[in-house]
């Protein structure tokens, strides 16, 4: 007779399989047979958020490296405090694996008052995730799990949730049925037809312009060597390092500045790869882009989303990019001097950013000079990430600038762990406010425990810089609700059990930061703004309201 097992044992033995490294979650009643095989296998390692939102963050994080992050939460509320970070993982189309817990099945929707129980907990979930199971058999939960892998990691990828009832996850099953894990979804080559099409078209243009998008984060080779044949190459902030900032044909991610989009008005078509072309990067869709205009998308129902294209060609970035950078024999377009162009744009841009920063253009150098080359830097929605972070700080490669793409504040500390688990070996800044940290502010705890290698760097203004900036701006400077009472994070960092330092001058950012960063382990960097100075912002450059 077959081995029979808990169907949590069956699940922690097809994570195995999988070669899942690390499990974000939060222990509760209703997830517990799971998350007792994972300690009593040893296998996975498990990292106890301190909620929810925290640990499907964490998962998202370490999903965007890894290939699959994987979450475990409870039923109801605990579900439901993972939605926010789904829907941010949903818009990083990040390959992401959240199990739930769920009440006995014999009470399921039954509105019977039951612990942990929630009305159409599925259908918050499917409105949250890629898709969203529930498993209703014991005998049939190892191959719904493969199913949502597979669907976690098929182009565009994104979050998949699975709810299991407690009682089946404690039901017991015939080991048998833990089965080997699937392949992720190899990519189809390039259409050769397609290929010659648009090689035709590029061969037209005199200086073409390449737009990458997420989409494209695994193409840096293809681009580069299209970079080095002389098309322009513009990136989203998602995208920033698939071709290196010191590159001769990078415009970073310079969308707004005059001096770059005076540049891209020269260029005579654009290729899109891979990008939404999202509004705080097209000053909601006016930013003007060259004709004839196409776009590479895996995801058909991309085509002319935001701005309409003269072609949409329905296949993978990194496949067809690399079929037409193979057609490129050397320089095929531009001239030194319309590189000499490109370096004046960027350099222009580059000034701009930096007179807006003032002394915080000071800090992004000490932390550039002092990070090693393969660092790593996390930053959450605040006003210095949204302005030095997000542009001015370098990118040598792809997934060098990780950050919140739906906007969404609080995430940055979760997302720094899951990064430097997901990269044990490399060092991680991780730029937080006082306001977003607040939301996630418990995992100053999990940040120590775990020892991840991360500098946590709280730009400390005393409330909600970018709505200073937005009601200075828009409303008559008028100032409601964004002043927040902050405790002292270095006192705070001190007392859980981080190494910890207070910046009030501008001159001593070198020193502080060198010292920070050559600690191995977390620590915590506290930038105090009220003494250093304002650093204003007024939200994303867009043509209405804000």
């Amino acid at each position: 007779m077959s081995e029979m097992i808990t169907v949590g044992d069956a699940i922690a033995r097809t994570l195995e399989q999988y070669q899942v490294e690390a499990i974000y979650g939060v222990i509760s009643i209703h997830n517990l047979p799971i998350a007792d095989a994972v300690g009593q296998r040893g296998n996975i390692r498990f990292v106890p958020a301190r909620g929810e939102a925290g640990s499907v963050t964490m998962a998202d994080a370490h999903g965007r490296f890894s290939g699959l992050g994987v979450a475990l939460t409870s039923t109801g509320a605990g579900a439901g405090n993972a939605v926010g970070a789904l829907v941010e993982a949903m818009n990083a189309c990040t390959p992401l694996l959240h199990l739930t817990g769920q009440v006995e099945k014999a009470w399921l929707d039954a509105d019977a008052g039951f612990i942990h129980e929630t009305r159409d907990q599925l259908t918050f979930l499917k409105a949250s995730s890629k898709r969203a199971y529930r498993i209703s058999s014991p005998n049939q939960a190892i191959a719904i799990l493969h199913k949502a892998i597979q669907e976690a990691q098929t182009p565009p990828c994104g979050p998949v949730s699975v709810e299991i009832p407690i009682d089946i996850q404690g039901a017991k099953i015939p080991a048998s049925l833990v089965t080997a894990a699937l392949k992720a979804p190899a990519a189809s080559p390039a259409d050769a037809d397609a290929v010659d099409a648009l090689w035709a078209q590029l061969k037209q243009a005199k200086q073409p312009l390449l737009w990458l998008g997420g989409g494209a984060l695994g193409s840096a080779d293809a681009v580069k060597r299209l970079a080095d044949a002389g098309v322009t190459v513009i990136s989203s902030t998602h995208a920033r390092g698939v071709l290196p900032d010191a590159h001769r044909a990078s415009l970073r991610a310079f969308h707004n500045s005059p001096s770059v989009e005076a540049l891209i008005a020269k260029c005579d078509f654009t290729l899109v790869a891979g990008s939404r072309l999202r509004s705080n990067e097209t000053r909601s869709w006016t930013l003007e882009l060259p004709h004839p205009r196409v776009q590479i998308d895996i995801d058909p129902a991309a085509a002319s989303r935001n701005y309409l294209m003269d072609g949409t060609l329905i296949a993978d970035c990194s496949a067809l990019l690399t079929a037409l950078a193979e057609k490129a024999q050397g320089r095929e377009w531009g001239s030194a001097q319309w590189d000499a162009q490109v370096a004046d744009a960027v350099a222009s841009a580059d000034r701009g950013l930096r007179e807006q920063c003032g002394a915080y253009a000071k800090l992004n150098d000490a932390i550039e000079k002092a990070l090693p080359q393969d660092g790593l830097l996390v930053r959450d929605i605040t006003v210095s990430g949204s302005l030095w972070g997000s542009r001015l700080f370098r990118a040598n490669g792809p997934l060098m600038n990780i950050h919140s793409l739906a906007g969404a504040i609080g995430m940055g500390l979760p997302m720094a762990i899951g990064t430097a688990i997901a990269n044990p070996q490399r060092k991680v800044v991780g730029l937080v406010g006082d306001g977003g940290l607040s939301l996630n502010l418990g995992e100053l705890a999990t940040l120590a425990q775990e020892k991840a290698n991360v500098t946590l760097l709280i730009m400390n203004d005393g409330g909600y810089g970018v709505m200073r900036g937005i009601q200075d701006k828009y409303f008559g400077g008028r100032q409601y609700f964004n002043e927040l009472h902050t405790p002292d994070f270095t006192l705070l960092a001190q007392a859980i059990g981080l190494q910890a330092w207070s910046v009030e001058r501008a001159e001593d950012f070198d020193a502080v930061m060198t010292e920070a960063l050559a600690m191995p382990g977390p620590s915590v960097v506290e930038v105090r703004m009220g003494q250093i100075g304002a650093l204003k912002f007024a939200g994303p450059p867009q043509k209405s309201l804000y």
